[in-house]
């Protein structure tokens, strides 16, 4: 009981309220060494309804000594105990990086990772945006005297990074904007979401604690929760189709009154199940979908592929040219699988989906719920139209 308690004073978030999504102010830490003495990564969860994925820093040991922290996670008891180590190893923490502009689930930790190193210096993807309000960065907790925007200067450690900005693609509460870095030493780059990788079992931060896969792994309300590796499996693969579609073709969400009425059959009726309440039918054969997320190893997300990138083509290819010029043998994004064996010839394939020639598209099927959102956004004028495909 007493180790119990240590351990949940140690990922305890005070601030989970400000995004309050799953697991809420219970953050566990996990740490990778990805490679030898050079590169590691720290991964966290986060997810709404049960539907989770990973969350990643990752640290990067710098040749002229001490550490670069690309994307900060909550900087927990647990999490800082992580990094402390490799701090006491390889120096302190010199160079903080926030690579998106519109993420508000990387840009939350920021302002509280830096205060825990007041030596490091913070570099900024630069059109960032608030809202409802646009406010001043220093109002958000960002220290003024530290902050630094990634706007093409000279940056103290391009001796070893090179960097490439995405966009701004121009939406209409704020605009679209990611940092890829590369580390010309251990020859890694580092994405925020551009692209990703669909593994086919659960990553091991979401395996501690299964019960979001087995929750899912259900076929009826009335169904237990059982851990076998089947449901484990089972649960995982339709959480990514969730994570990429929000409504993928082969399930159907019973509507609110009658799924909870249904709820009554539930063999558990706590907090923790949702009181019961689970209004998923998923059909026959919707394995499919996921087989398809994991035909090639690199994706875009479906909902950067039809809401975002397709909106400046022309700004996206220009950019995965120019990142696909490095020459990276594996790349760390902040979601899912990591590290991905993967080249430059593969991440440039990724984007081949905004070229008429390409074969990067996912089913149309699956999409069908984020074609009748782009429609709600265009028509309240939240982002413009897309435009033509390149080629």
């Amino acid at each position: 009981m007493q180790n119990r308690q240590i351990r949940s004073r140690e990922r305890s978030w005070f601030y989970w309220f400000t995004v309050p999504i799953y697991p809420y102010s219970q953050r566990r830490t996990i740490r990778k060494e990805v490679v030898k003495d050079a590169v590691w990564t720290f991964e966290q969860l986060q997810g709404i309804f049960y539907v989770v994925t990973p969350i990643r820093m990752t640290v990067v040991k710098l040749d002229a000594g001490g550490l670069l922290v690309y994307a900060p996670v909550a900087p927990t008891v647990e999490c800082l105990g992580l990094l402390d180590e490799i701090v006491s190893i390889h120096g302190e923490v010199r160079y903080i990086i926030l690579p998106t502009a519109s993420g508000l689930e990387h840009k939350v930790f920021v302002p509280p990772f830096a205060r825990k190193f007041p030596n490091a210096q913070i570099y900024i993807a630069p059109d960032q945006w608030s809202y409802p309000i646009n406010l001043p960065l220093s109002w958000l907790g960002f220290p003024p005297n530290r902050t630094h925007l990634l706007d093409g200067r000279s940056i103290p450690f391009n001796d070893q990074f090179e960097y490439a900005k995405l966009g701004p693609i121009r939406l209409g509460l704020g605009p679209f904007e990611e940092i890829a870095l590369f580390d010309r030493r251990s020859k890694t780059l580092l994405v925020t979401d551009s692209v990703v990788s669909v593994p086919e079992v659960a990553p091991e931060i979401i395996q501690i604690d299964p019960y979001p896969l087995l929750f899912h792994a259900r076929e009826t309300v009335s169904d237990p929760i059982e851990d076998t590796e089947a449901n484990r499996r089972k649960g995982w693969q339709r959480i990514a189709l969730f994570t990429f579609y929000f409504r993928p073709s082969g399930l159907d969400i019973a509507d609110l009154v009658p799924s909870v009425r249904e709820a009554v059959k539930a063999p558990d009726h706590s907090k923790k199940a949702l009181f019961g309440w689970y209004p998923f039918h998923w059909k026959l054969g919707w394995q499919r979908s996921f087989e398809a997320l994991r035909k090639h190893r690199l994706i875009v997300a479906p909902i950067l592929q039809r809401l975002i990138l397709n909106r400046e083509p022309q700004i996206v290819i220009d950019w995965a040219q120019k990142v696909a010029s490095w020459d990276f043998e594996r790349i760390i994004p902040c979601h899912l699988d990591a590290p991905i064996v993967a080249d430059a010839i593969e991440f440039r394939a990724a984007f081949s989906f905004l070229e008429k020639n390409g074969d990067r598209t996912l089913p149309d099927e699956d999409c069908e719920l984020l074609k009748e959102i782009e429609q709600g956004l265009i028509k309240t004028k939240v982002t413009p139209p897309a435009k033509e495909k390149i080629g």
